[in-house]
Protein backbone atom coordinates (compact mmCIF):
# COMPACT_ATOMS: atom_id res chain seq x y z
CA UNK A 1 0.00 0.00 0.00
CA UNK A 2 1.25 3.42 -1.24
CA UNK A 3 2.45 6.03 1.97
CA UNK A 4 -0.64 8.23 -0.08
CA UNK A 5 -3.04 5.51 0.06
CA UNK A 6 -2.29 4.62 3.61
CA UNK A 7 -2.66 8.55 4.42
CA UNK A 8 -5.97 8.92 2.88
CA UNK A 9 -7.29 6.26 4.90
CA UNK A 10 -5.82 7.23 8.17
CA UNK A 11 -7.45 11.15 7.21
CA UNK A 12 -10.85 9.59 6.45
CA UNK A 13 -10.47 7.20 9.59
CA UNK A 14 -9.68 10.41 11.66
CA UNK A 15 -12.79 12.57 10.19
CA UNK A 16 -14.90 9.53 11.13
CA UNK A 17 -13.33 9.33 14.44
CA UNK A 18 -14.09 12.86 14.92
CA UNK A 19 -17.50 12.54 13.29
CA UNK A 20 -18.41 10.32 16.06
CA UNK A 21 -17.32 12.19 18.86
CA UNK A 22 -18.92 15.51 17.45
CA UNK A 23 -22.43 13.56 17.45
CA UNK A 24 -22.20 11.74 20.94
CA UNK A 25 -21.28 15.27 21.96
CA UNK A 26 -24.41 16.91 20.34
CA UNK A 27 -26.22 14.07 21.70
CA UNK A 28 -25.25 14.51 25.28
CA UNK A 29 -25.66 18.52 25.00
CA UNK A 30 -29.63 17.81 23.63
CA UNK A 31 -30.09 15.25 26.46
CA UNK A 32 -28.49 17.59 29.38
CA UNK A 33 -30.23 20.70 27.66
CA UNK A 34 -33.58 18.15 27.50
CA UNK A 35 -33.18 17.38 31.19
CA UNK A 36 -32.64 21.10 32.49
CA UNK A 37 -35.80 22.25 30.82
CA UNK A 38 -38.19 20.55 33.18
CA UNK A 39 -35.80 22.46 36.25
CA UNK A 40 -35.81 25.59 34.67
CA UNK A 41 -39.50 25.72 34.02
CA UNK A 42 -39.57 24.46 37.75
CA UNK A 43 -37.29 27.42 38.99
CA UNK A 44 -38.90 30.37 36.74
CA UNK A 45 -43.04 29.17 37.11
CA UNK A 46 -42.90 27.55 40.95
CA UNK A 47 -42.78 30.59 42.71
CA UNK A 48 -46.27 32.13 41.08
CA UNK A 49 -47.98 28.82 41.72
CA UNK A 50 -49.93 29.30 45.15
CA UNK A 51 -51.75 26.64 47.80
CA UNK A 52 -55.52 27.63 48.21
CA UNK A 53 -56.93 26.97 51.40
CA UNK A 54 -60.74 27.00 51.58
CA UNK A 55 -63.13 26.91 54.66
CA UNK A 56 -67.23 26.69 55.30
CA UNK A 57 -69.41 26.19 57.90
CA UNK A 58 -72.42 23.57 55.91
CA UNK A 59 -74.75 21.38 57.84
CA UNK A 60 -74.12 18.22 59.13
CA UNK A 61 -76.35 16.50 57.25
CA UNK A 62 -75.13 17.49 53.98
CA UNK A 63 -76.19 17.27 50.45
CA UNK A 64 -77.51 14.10 48.45
CA UNK A 65 -75.27 13.96 44.83
CA UNK A 66 -75.44 12.98 41.69
CA UNK A 67 -72.30 11.30 40.53
CA UNK A 68 -69.73 12.00 38.01
CA UNK A 69 -67.25 10.47 36.53
CA UNK A 70 -65.34 13.43 35.65
CA UNK A 71 -63.61 14.20 39.12
CA UNK A 72 -63.60 18.16 39.47
CA UNK A 73 -61.28 17.21 42.08
CA UNK A 74 -63.92 17.93 44.77
CA UNK A 75 -67.23 16.77 43.02
CA UNK A 76 -67.94 13.15 42.67
CA UNK A 77 -65.04 12.01 45.33
CA UNK A 78 -65.46 15.18 47.58
CA UNK A 79 -65.49 12.83 51.34
CA UNK A 80 -61.88 11.49 50.12
CA UNK A 81 -60.29 14.17 48.37
CA UNK A 82 -61.69 17.81 48.46
CA UNK A 83 -62.93 17.78 52.04
CA UNK A 84 -60.35 15.17 53.57
CA UNK A 85 -60.39 17.46 56.77
CA UNK A 86 -64.37 18.00 57.27
CA UNK A 87 -64.84 18.63 61.45
CA UNK A 88 -67.77 18.45 63.15
CA UNK A 89 -69.65 20.95 65.54
CA UNK A 90 -71.52 18.68 67.20
CA UNK A 91 -75.52 20.03 68.61
CA UNK A 92 -75.85 19.73 72.02
CA UNK A 93 -79.33 19.50 73.95
CA UNK A 94 -81.14 22.96 74.05
CA UNK A 95 -78.81 24.33 71.19
CA UNK A 96 -80.91 26.16 69.15
CA UNK A 97 -78.51 26.16 66.08
CA UNK A 98 -78.82 23.13 63.33
CA UNK A 99 -75.36 20.91 63.13
CA UNK A 100 -72.68 22.20 61.19
CA UNK A 101 -69.51 21.21 60.85
CA UNK A 102 -66.71 23.22 58.87
CA UNK A 103 -65.75 22.15 55.53
CA UNK A 104 -61.92 22.39 54.66
CA UNK A 105 -60.70 22.35 51.37
CA UNK A 106 -57.54 22.79 48.98
CA UNK A 107 -56.81 23.32 45.80
CA UNK A 108 -53.89 25.56 43.69
CA UNK A 109 -54.38 28.65 42.07
CA UNK A 110 -51.82 30.95 39.59
CA UNK A 111 -50.61 34.53 40.12
CA UNK A 112 -50.99 36.46 36.75
CA UNK A 113 -50.30 39.95 38.09
CA UNK A 114 -47.72 41.43 40.20
CA UNK A 115 -50.80 42.95 42.27
CA UNK A 116 -51.92 39.90 43.48
CA UNK A 117 -54.59 38.85 40.96
CA UNK A 118 -54.91 34.79 40.91
CA UNK A 119 -56.83 32.40 38.86
CA UNK A 120 -57.92 28.81 39.96
CA UNK A 121 -61.06 27.32 39.29
CA UNK A 122 -64.72 27.84 40.79
CA UNK A 123 -65.06 24.23 42.77
CA UNK A 124 -62.13 25.72 44.18
CA UNK A 125 -63.14 28.76 45.92
CA UNK A 126 -66.88 28.17 45.05
CA UNK A 127 -69.30 29.87 48.18
CA UNK A 128 -66.33 29.49 50.66
CA UNK A 129 -66.76 31.93 54.01
CA UNK A 130 -62.66 31.58 54.00
CA UNK A 131 -60.13 31.88 51.22
CA UNK A 132 -56.34 31.77 52.58
CA UNK A 133 -53.90 31.92 49.59
CA UNK A 134 -49.62 30.64 50.67
CA UNK A 135 -47.29 31.72 48.32
CA UNK A 136 -44.24 29.50 47.85
CA UNK A 137 -42.02 31.11 49.78
CA UNK A 138 -44.31 30.54 52.84
CA UNK A 139 -46.17 33.78 53.51
CA UNK A 140 -50.12 33.35 53.62
CA UNK A 141 -52.84 35.85 52.52
CA UNK A 142 -56.37 36.34 53.24
CA UNK A 143 -57.95 36.51 49.71
CA UNK A 144 -60.90 38.53 48.57
CA UNK A 145 -63.19 36.48 45.84
CA UNK A 146 -63.39 38.55 42.84
CA UNK A 147 -65.95 36.44 41.10
CA UNK A 148 -66.61 33.26 39.53
CA UNK A 149 -68.02 31.24 36.40
CA UNK A 150 -69.49 27.56 36.68
CA UNK A 151 -69.95 27.76 33.17
CA UNK A 152 -66.85 27.27 32.53
CA UNK A 153 -65.15 26.80 35.85
CA UNK A 154 -62.69 29.77 35.88
CA UNK A 155 -62.72 31.92 39.15
CA UNK A 156 -60.62 34.74 40.44
CA UNK A 157 -59.57 35.85 43.74
CA UNK A 158 -57.06 38.73 45.23
CA UNK A 159 -54.64 39.19 47.82
CA UNK A 160 -53.43 42.37 48.44
CA UNK A 161 -49.79 42.33 47.76
CA UNK A 162 -47.42 44.01 45.74
CA UNK A 163 -44.44 43.19 43.17
CA UNK A 164 -45.10 39.08 43.12
CA UNK A 165 -43.98 36.83 40.88
CA UNK A 166 -46.32 36.07 38.10
CA UNK A 167 -47.05 33.62 35.24
CA UNK A 168 -47.02 34.48 31.41
CA UNK A 169 -48.82 33.30 29.13
CA UNK A 170 -48.73 31.25 26.01
CA UNK A 171 -50.65 30.85 22.63
CA UNK A 172 -52.62 28.21 22.82
CA UNK A 173 -52.90 28.13 18.85
CA UNK A 174 -49.27 27.76 18.54
CA UNK A 175 -49.54 24.26 21.41
CA UNK A 176 -50.04 21.16 19.11
CA UNK A 177 -51.19 17.62 19.76
CA UNK A 178 -47.26 15.84 21.54
CA UNK A 179 -46.10 18.95 22.71
CA UNK A 180 -44.47 18.60 26.18
CA UNK A 181 -46.64 20.10 29.09
CA UNK A 182 -46.07 20.76 32.80
CA UNK A 183 -48.69 20.72 35.31
CA UNK A 184 -47.98 22.64 38.54
CA UNK A 185 -49.95 22.07 41.45
CA UNK A 186 -50.46 20.36 45.33
CA UNK A 187 -51.92 17.04 44.63
CA UNK A 188 -53.36 15.58 48.30
CA UNK A 189 -51.38 18.45 49.82
CA UNK A 190 -48.00 17.78 48.31
CA UNK A 191 -47.01 21.39 47.89
CA UNK A 192 -44.70 22.50 44.79
CA UNK A 193 -45.25 19.02 42.74
CA UNK A 194 -44.55 19.18 39.23
CA UNK A 195 -45.45 16.65 36.55
CA UNK A 196 -44.56 15.84 32.89
CA UNK A 197 -46.42 14.78 30.20
CA UNK A 198 -47.68 15.82 26.63
CA UNK A 199 -50.66 17.27 24.86
CA UNK A 200 -53.09 14.80 24.35
CA UNK A 201 -55.27 16.28 22.29
CA UNK A 202 -57.05 19.88 21.90
CA UNK A 203 -60.80 21.18 21.51
CA UNK A 204 -62.18 18.20 23.31
CA UNK A 205 -66.29 19.34 23.75
CA UNK A 206 -69.00 17.20 24.80
CA UNK A 207 -67.72 15.35 27.63
CA UNK A 208 -70.44 16.72 30.30
CA UNK A 209 -67.71 18.77 32.70
CA UNK A 210 -68.90 22.55 31.80
CA UNK A 211 -71.61 24.38 30.09
CA UNK A 212 -68.63 25.85 27.65
CA UNK A 213 -65.65 23.35 26.56
CA UNK A 214 -62.97 23.95 24.65
CA UNK A 215 -60.50 21.38 26.77
CA UNK A 216 -57.02 20.80 26.36
CA UNK A 217 -56.61 17.07 27.47
CA UNK A 218 -53.47 15.76 28.84
CA UNK A 219 -51.55 12.98 29.90
CA UNK A 220 -49.56 14.88 32.79
CA UNK A 221 -50.47 13.19 36.12
CA UNK A 222 -52.78 15.66 37.84
CA UNK A 223 -54.91 14.40 41.06
CA UNK A 224 -56.82 15.94 43.80
CA UNK A 225 -55.27 19.37 44.83
CA UNK A 226 -53.94 20.22 41.30
CA UNK A 227 -57.38 21.58 40.26
CA UNK A 228 -57.00 25.38 39.43
CA UNK A 229 -53.05 25.13 38.76
CA UNK A 230 -51.27 26.02 35.67
CA UNK A 231 -50.41 23.82 32.66
CA UNK A 232 -47.11 24.84 31.35
CA UNK A 233 -45.74 24.74 28.06
CA UNK A 234 -41.83 24.24 27.52
CA UNK A 235 -41.01 27.70 27.99
CA UNK A 236 -42.28 28.18 31.01
CA UNK A 237 -45.85 30.06 30.01
CA UNK A 238 -49.13 29.03 31.35
CA UNK A 239 -51.49 27.73 28.26
CA UNK A 240 -54.16 26.39 30.40
CA UNK A 241 -55.87 25.52 33.93
CA UNK A 242 -55.55 21.84 35.78
CA UNK A 243 -59.67 21.23 35.72
CA UNK A 244 -60.78 17.88 36.20
CA UNK A 245 -59.95 14.11 35.33
CA UNK A 246 -61.18 11.28 33.97
CA UNK A 247 -61.75 8.94 36.54
CA UNK A 248 -63.14 5.81 38.20
CA UNK A 249 -61.36 5.61 41.16
CA UNK A 250 -61.04 9.57 42.34
CA UNK A 251 -57.37 9.47 41.39
CA UNK A 252 -55.06 9.94 37.84
CA UNK A 253 -56.42 7.61 35.23
CA UNK A 254 -53.62 9.33 32.12
CA UNK A 255 -56.36 12.15 31.22
CA UNK A 256 -56.84 14.92 32.41
CA UNK A 257 -58.73 18.14 31.44
CA UNK A 258 -57.45 22.06 31.47
CA UNK A 259 -59.41 25.17 30.45
CA UNK A 260 -57.35 27.07 27.60
CA UNK A 261 -55.89 29.85 28.99
CA UNK A 262 -57.07 31.86 26.28
CA UNK A 263 -60.87 31.61 27.31
CA UNK A 264 -60.07 31.97 31.21
CA UNK A 265 -58.42 35.00 30.19
CA UNK A 266 -61.07 36.08 28.49
CA UNK A 267 -63.51 35.20 31.48
CA UNK A 268 -60.89 36.69 34.06
CA UNK A 269 -61.90 40.30 32.29
CA UNK A 270 -64.95 40.58 32.55
CA UNK A 271 -64.89 39.05 36.52
CA UNK A 272 -62.40 42.07 37.04
CA UNK A 273 -65.03 44.58 35.20
CA UNK A 274 -68.46 43.21 36.19
CA UNK A 275 -67.97 40.71 38.64
CA UNK A 276 -69.85 38.14 36.23
CA UNK A 277 -69.62 36.82 33.09
CA UNK A 278 -72.14 38.33 29.51
CA UNK A 279 -72.27 35.90 27.11
CA UNK A 280 -73.62 36.38 23.59
CA UNK A 281 -76.88 34.73 23.28
CA UNK A 282 -78.57 33.79 19.61
CA UNK A 283 -82.02 32.07 20.57
CA UNK A 284 -82.04 29.27 18.79
CA UNK A 285 -82.52 25.17 19.54
CA UNK A 286 -79.92 23.14 17.64
CA UNK A 287 -80.33 19.56 16.74
CA UNK A 288 -78.38 16.92 19.02
CA UNK A 289 -75.58 15.05 17.24
CA UNK A 290 -73.38 16.09 14.45
CA UNK A 291 -75.21 17.31 10.53
CA UNK A 292 -74.09 14.22 8.67
CA UNK A 293 -74.25 14.22 5.06
CA UNK A 294 -77.69 12.20 5.08
CA UNK A 295 -79.42 14.60 7.29
CA UNK A 296 -78.03 17.67 5.11
CA UNK A 297 -79.49 15.98 1.95
CA UNK A 298 -82.87 15.40 3.27
CA UNK A 299 -82.64 19.39 3.88
CA UNK A 300 -81.33 19.91 0.18
CA UNK A 301 -77.99 20.22 1.15
CA UNK A 302 -75.15 17.72 -0.12
CA UNK A 303 -72.10 18.55 2.39
CA UNK A 304 -72.20 17.25 5.97
CA UNK A 305 -71.36 19.77 8.70
CA UNK A 306 -72.54 23.10 10.16
CA UNK A 307 -75.70 23.11 12.60
CA UNK A 308 -79.07 22.20 12.27
CA UNK A 309 -81.55 24.72 14.00
CA UNK A 310 -84.17 22.45 15.75
CA UNK A 311 -86.26 25.42 16.91
CA UNK A 312 -86.41 28.81 17.23
CA UNK A 313 -87.03 31.04 20.08
CA UNK A 314 -89.94 33.49 19.75
CA UNK A 315 -89.26 37.09 19.86
CA UNK A 316 -85.23 36.17 20.26
CA UNK A 317 -82.49 37.41 17.92
CA UNK A 318 -82.34 34.56 15.88
CA UNK A 319 -86.27 34.94 14.85
CA UNK A 320 -86.22 38.61 14.85
CA UNK A 321 -83.28 38.14 11.78
CA UNK A 322 -85.69 35.18 9.97
CA UNK A 323 -83.65 32.41 11.12
CA UNK A 324 -85.96 29.41 11.04
CA UNK A 325 -86.41 25.72 11.71
CA UNK A 326 -84.57 23.46 9.86
CA UNK A 327 -81.89 26.06 8.34
CA UNK A 328 -78.42 24.92 8.37
CA UNK A 329 -75.72 27.39 9.40
CA UNK A 330 -72.46 26.46 7.95
CA UNK A 331 -70.35 30.11 8.01
CA UNK A 332 -70.34 32.65 11.16
CA UNK A 333 -68.72 35.89 10.17
CA UNK A 334 -66.87 34.37 7.24
CA UNK A 335 -65.60 31.45 9.54
CA UNK A 336 -66.75 27.72 9.09
CA UNK A 337 -69.41 26.43 11.56
CA UNK A 338 -68.35 22.96 13.10
CA UNK A 339 -69.93 21.37 15.33
CA UNK A 340 -72.62 22.34 17.67
CA UNK A 341 -70.46 23.01 21.06
CA UNK A 342 -68.26 24.69 18.97
CA UNK A 343 -70.79 27.14 17.69
CA UNK A 344 -71.92 27.58 21.22
CA UNK A 345 -68.58 28.19 22.22
CA UNK A 346 -68.36 30.88 19.11
CA UNK A 347 -72.09 32.51 19.93
CA UNK A 348 -71.12 32.97 23.80
CA UNK A 349 -67.75 34.87 23.16
CA UNK A 350 -69.46 37.32 21.47
CA UNK A 351 -70.25 40.68 23.30
CA UNK A 352 -74.39 41.76 23.33
CA UNK A 353 -75.97 44.40 21.02
CA UNK A 354 -72.67 43.20 18.19
CA UNK A 355 -73.99 42.43 14.99
CA UNK A 356 -72.55 39.21 13.33
CA UNK A 357 -73.25 37.77 9.61
CA UNK A 358 -74.23 33.90 9.17
CA UNK A 359 -74.40 31.89 6.20
CA UNK A 360 -77.15 29.31 6.07
CA UNK A 361 -78.84 26.91 3.76
CA UNK A 362 -82.30 26.74 3.65
CA UNK A 363 -84.25 24.27 1.07
CA UNK A 364 -80.48 23.58 -1.13
CA UNK A 365 -80.17 27.51 -1.52
CA UNK A 366 -77.71 29.43 0.57
CA UNK A 367 -78.74 32.73 2.08
CA UNK A 368 -76.49 35.32 4.43
CA UNK A 369 -78.52 37.15 7.08
CA UNK A 370 -77.35 39.55 10.08
CA UNK A 371 -77.91 39.18 13.82
CA UNK A 372 -77.52 41.12 16.75
CA UNK A 373 -76.64 38.85 19.12
CA UNK A 374 -78.41 39.30 22.48
CA UNK A 375 -77.79 39.31 26.78
CA UNK A 376 -77.64 35.69 27.34
CA UNK A 377 -81.03 35.36 29.92
CA UNK A 378 -79.80 35.27 33.27
CA UNK A 379 -76.36 36.69 32.68
CA UNK A 380 -77.77 39.90 34.42
CA UNK A 381 -77.68 37.87 37.67
CA UNK A 382 -74.00 37.80 39.01
CA UNK A 383 -72.93 34.31 40.18
CA UNK A 384 -73.26 35.15 43.56
CA UNK A 385 -76.70 35.70 43.48
CA UNK A 386 -77.20 32.56 41.63
CA UNK A 387 -75.36 30.35 44.33
CA UNK A 388 -77.55 32.28 46.77
CA UNK A 389 -80.70 31.77 44.80
CA UNK A 390 -80.02 28.10 44.42
CA UNK A 391 -78.75 28.05 48.30
CA UNK A 392 -82.16 29.39 49.02
CA UNK A 393 -84.29 26.91 47.28
CA UNK A 394 -82.75 23.93 48.37
CA UNK A 395 -81.50 22.37 45.50
CA UNK A 396 -79.07 22.57 42.59
CA UNK A 397 -79.24 21.96 38.97
CA UNK A 398 -77.14 20.94 36.01
CA UNK A 399 -78.54 20.87 32.72
CA UNK A 400 -79.23 17.61 30.49
CA UNK A 401 -76.41 16.63 27.90
CA UNK A 402 -76.70 13.12 26.25
CA UNK A 403 -74.26 12.03 28.87
CA UNK A 404 -77.03 12.10 31.78
CA UNK A 405 -79.85 11.59 29.26
CA UNK A 406 -78.24 8.26 28.27
CA UNK A 407 -77.41 7.57 31.89
CA UNK A 408 -81.09 8.46 33.46
CA UNK A 409 -82.42 7.22 30.31
CA UNK A 410 -84.26 10.69 29.20
CA UNK A 411 -84.85 9.90 25.61
CA UNK A 412 -85.91 13.10 23.69
CA UNK A 413 -86.07 15.37 26.82
CA UNK A 414 -85.37 18.61 27.92
CA UNK A 415 -84.91 20.12 31.15
CA UNK A 416 -83.09 20.35 34.31
CA UNK A 417 -81.23 17.89 36.12
CA UNK A 418 -81.48 17.63 40.00
CA UNK A 419 -77.79 17.34 40.99
CA UNK A 420 -78.29 17.78 44.41
CA UNK A 421 -81.57 18.07 47.30
CA UNK A 422 -80.57 19.64 50.71
CA UNK A 423 -81.41 17.14 53.44
CA UNK A 424 -84.42 19.21 55.33
CA UNK A 425 -85.50 21.50 53.26
CA UNK A 426 -88.94 22.32 51.93
CA UNK A 427 -87.87 20.48 48.87
CA UNK A 428 -86.90 17.32 50.20
CA UNK A 429 -90.04 17.50 52.22
CA UNK A 430 -92.19 17.92 49.09
CA UNK A 431 -90.60 15.05 47.29
CA UNK A 432 -87.61 16.67 45.15
CA UNK A 433 -85.07 13.85 44.67
CA UNK A 434 -81.78 13.59 42.95
CA UNK A 435 -81.86 12.59 39.26
CA UNK A 436 -85.49 14.04 38.35
CA UNK A 437 -85.90 16.15 35.75
CA UNK A 438 -87.43 19.89 36.12
CA UNK A 439 -89.46 20.62 33.07
CA UNK A 440 -91.29 23.17 33.44
CA UNK A 441 -91.24 26.73 36.36
CA UNK A 442 -94.35 28.29 37.33
CA UNK A 443 -95.93 26.83 33.78
CA UNK A 444 -92.83 28.10 31.67
CA UNK A 445 -90.76 25.56 30.20
CA UNK A 446 -87.17 26.11 31.04
CA UNK A 447 -84.26 24.20 29.26
CA UNK A 448 -81.05 26.30 30.30
CA UNK A 449 -79.99 27.27 34.14
CA UNK A 450 -80.77 30.77 32.70
CA UNK A 451 -83.87 30.26 32.04
CA UNK A 452 -84.58 29.13 35.27
CA UNK A 453 -82.71 31.33 37.45
CA UNK A 454 -85.17 34.17 35.56
CA UNK A 455 -88.09 32.25 36.29
CA UNK A 456 -87.10 31.79 39.56
CA UNK A 457 -86.02 35.54 40.02
CA UNK A 458 -89.16 36.69 38.73
CA UNK A 459 -91.59 34.68 41.05
CA UNK A 460 -93.52 37.74 42.10
CA UNK A 461 -95.47 35.62 45.11
CA UNK A 462 -93.24 34.42 46.85
CA UNK A 463 -93.65 30.75 45.21
CA UNK A 464 -92.32 28.48 42.33
CA UNK A 465 -94.60 25.41 40.72
CA UNK A 466 -92.37 22.83 39.35
CA UNK A 467 -93.32 20.58 36.79
CA UNK A 468 -91.34 16.95 37.31
CA UNK A 469 -90.74 14.31 35.29
CA UNK A 470 -90.13 11.41 37.99
CA UNK A 471 -89.76 7.85 36.22
CA UNK A 472 -91.95 7.46 33.80
CA UNK A 473 -94.64 10.07 35.15
CA UNK A 474 -95.12 13.58 35.56
CA UNK A 475 -95.47 15.40 38.82
CA UNK A 476 -96.13 19.27 40.35
CA UNK A 477 -94.69 20.54 43.27
CA UNK A 478 -95.02 23.67 45.09
CA UNK A 479 -92.69 25.48 46.82
CA UNK A 480 -91.96 28.53 48.93
CA UNK A 481 -89.08 30.63 48.19
CA UNK A 482 -90.18 33.85 49.99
Amino acid sequence: MSTDSLSRQMLTLSAMVFTVMALNINVYAEADQFRNGFSSVAKMATPAVVFIKVEKDVPVSGMQRFGNMFDLFGDGSAQRFFYPNGRGNQQRPGDQKPQTYRQVGQGSGFIVSKDGYIMTNTHVVGDMDKITVTLADGREFRAKRIGADPKTEVALIKIEADDLPYLKTGDVDKLETGDWVIAIGNPFGLNKTLTVGVVSAKGRTNIGITDYEDFIQTDAAINPGNSGGPLLNIDGEVIGINTAIYSQSGGYMGIGFAVPIDMALSIKDQLIANGYVKRGYMGVYLNPGAVTKEMATSFGYDQAGGVLIADVMEKGPAEKAGIKRGDILIELDGEKVKDNQSFRNDVARIMPNRDVKLMLVRDGKRKKVTVRIGLMPGDDLSEETQVKLLDKIGFRLQELDDQIAAHLNYKDEQGLVVTEVQSGSEAQEKGLRVGMLILEVNRKEVKNLDGFYKAADDSKDGRMLLRVKAGNSTIFINLDIS
